[in-house]
């Protein structure tokens, strides 16, 4: 489920979640959505998917 990834993905990087709408979703009540039982479409899923995978690609490329 999407809101459990994006929970361990909040949790491992510190990233508060409106910041994470913002740069996942351009939306800074997402996260707070999901929370409530929001059901992103796929091409949502795919690019919030897209953004953690990145985003951790890019923090391990950068030590």
């Amino acid at each position: 489920m999407l809101i459990r990834k994006i929970e361990v993905f909040l949790r491992r990087t510190s990233m508060p979640p409106t910041e994470f709408g913002r740069l996942a979703a351009r939306d800074p009540r997402f996260v707070f959505d999901l929370r409530r039982g929001r059901e992103p479409r796929p091409p949502m899923e795919r690019r919030v998917e897209h953004f953690m995978n990145s985003y951790h690609r890019e923090k391990t490329h950068a030590t």
